[in-house]
C-alpha cells in the first residue's frame, strides 16, 4: 500500500510529497524531490523496527545534501573525466564539479529535481524530461523510474529515451547501515560482492582504462568479509579513494538480472541481498560523510553505498564501453532494475 503526504517545502516555497510503502512489518519511504529514498524500516532479529537508510528528517536536509544521501543519480551516475562527452564527432564540454570532472549529473543534477509523480497501484512511478542543452548535455531525455516496495524488496526499474544521441548512466545513491541508521559505522557491516575485477584510477578517482584483478587485494570479496577488515590497507587505489570508493565490474554480463552483493549485520542480523542487471557496481564506503542525519551525526563510513551502473567514464574508454556502453540513440530504450531485498540471516 501506498499512501501520499506532504514531506515540507523547498527554500523557494514549492511542495514536496512523500510516498509511504506499508507491507506487513516493513515500510519505506521515498519523496519526489530528487526521487530519494528517504527511509527503510525492516524488523531485526528480535523484531525491532530498525531504519536502514541514512538521510534527513526535512527538506533543507535535503536541498544541502553534500553527500547525494538516498538520490537518483543522472543524467550521468559517478563520474566523466574532463567533463569530456563526445558525439559523433561533435565535443561537448559538461559542468566540472568534482577536481575539474563531471560528477553525478552536474551542478543541478536529477538529485535536485521535483519529479513528477504517479501512484499506479503498489507502484511509485517518477518521472522528468531534462531538456536539450541541460548540464550541456545534447537531446531531450524523458525519464521514468518506478519503485516498488514488497516482500521486504525494494526494486527500482530506471527507463529513458532520447531524441538526439546523448549519454545517460542512472543509479541510486542510497546509503545503507544493517546496524541501524544511527549506529555509526559501517566496518563490521558483513558484504560480498561477486566480482573478479574493479576498474583503477587515477588520482582523481577517474577510470582511464584498463581493469585490476581483485585476487590477493583488499577488493576481494568474494569470501564475506566486514567492510573495515582492509579498508585502511597502505594500497594504491585505497589510498587515492581514502578507503572503497571503486568501480566494482560484476560477474554477470549487462542484461542478465543476477544477484550481484550480500551484506549483513551480525548485530541486529539483517541482510540485504542486492541484484540488478547492469554490469558493474560502484562500492562507496562513506569515506567523506560529515553531516548531521535523522537520529544523529552521520561521520566517517557511518553508511555504505551500492550504485548500480554502467563503468564510469565508459564514454571515454572503449574497453568499459564493450561491457556496457553509456550512448543512446533515438529510438533505443535505455532500461534496468536493481533491487535490495532484506531479510534475517539464518
Amino acid at each position: 500500500m501506498i499512501t501520499t503526504r506532504v514531506f515540507g517545502k523547498t527554500r523557494d516555497g514549492r511542495e514536496v510529497l512523500a510516498f509511504d510503502f506499508t507491507d506487513k512489518q516493513y515500510k519505506a519511504t521515498v519523496l519526489n524531490y530528487g526521487g530519494i529514498i528517504q527511509s527503510i524500516v525492516v524488523p531485526d532479529k528480535n523484531g525491532q523496527p530498525t531504519d536502514v537508510i541514512l538521510g534527513y528528517n526535512d527538506v533543507a536536509g535535503y536541498e544541502n545534501n553534500g553527500g547525494y544521501l538516498g538520490a537518483l543519480i543522472g543524467r550521468f551516475g559517478n563520474r566523466i573525466g574532463k567533463g569530456r562527452l563526445v558525439v559523433d564527432g561533435t565535443e561537448y564540454s559538461l559542468y566540472c564539479n568534482d577536481r575539474g570532472n563531471h560528477l553525478h549529473g552536474g551542478k543541478d543534477g536529477f538529485n535536485k529535481k521535483i519529479w513528477e509523480h504517479e501512484v499506479v497501484g503498489d507502484e511509485l512511478r517518477l518521472s522528468i524530461l531534462s531538456p536539450d542543452g541541460e548540464e550541456q548535455y545534447p537531446g531531450n531525455l524523458k525519464v521514468r523510474v518506478t519503485y516498488i516496495f514488497e516482500n521486504g524488496e525494494m526494486r527500482i526499474h530506471y527507463s529513458a529515451s532520447t531524441d538526439k544521441k546523448t549519454a545517460v548512466n542512472l543509479t541510486n545513491h542510497a546509503y545503507f547501515n544493517l546496524n541501524g541508521e544511527g549506529d555509526g559505522s559501517i566496518l563490521n557491516n558483513i558484504l560480498w560482492i561477486d566480482s573478479d575485477e574493479i576498474t583503477p584510477t587515477d588520482a582523481a578517482m577517474i577510470p582511464v582504462g584498463g581493469f585490476r584483478k581483485v585476487a590477493g587485494t583488499p577488493f576481494d570479496f568474494n569470501e564475506p568479509k566486514a567492510i573495515g577488515k582492509e579498508i585502511d590497507v597502505n594500497d594504491v587505489d585505497l589510498r587515492q579513494g581514502g578507503g572503497y570508493d571503486h568501480c566494482f565490474v560484476l560477474a554477470h554480463k549487462r542484461g542478465v538480472y543476477a544477484k550481484y552483493a550480500v551484506a549483513e549485520s551480525k548485530k541486529t542480523g539483517i541482510r540485504m541481498t542486492c541484484r540488478t542487471d547492469m554490469p558493474a557496481v560502484q562500492f562507496y564506503a562513506g569515506n567523506g560523510l560529515n553531516q548531521q542525519g535523522k537520529s544523529g551525526f552521520y561521520g566517517k563510513r557511518a553508511g555504505f553505498c551500492l550504485e548500480t551502473q554502467a563503468i564510469p567514464n565508459n564514454v571515454n574508454v572503449p574497453e568499459y564501453a564493450a561491457l556496457g556502453s553509456s550512448f543512446l540513440s533515438p529510438g533505443e530504450d535505455y532500461e534496468f532494475t536493481a533491487s535490495y531485498q532484506f531479510d534475517i540471516a539464518e
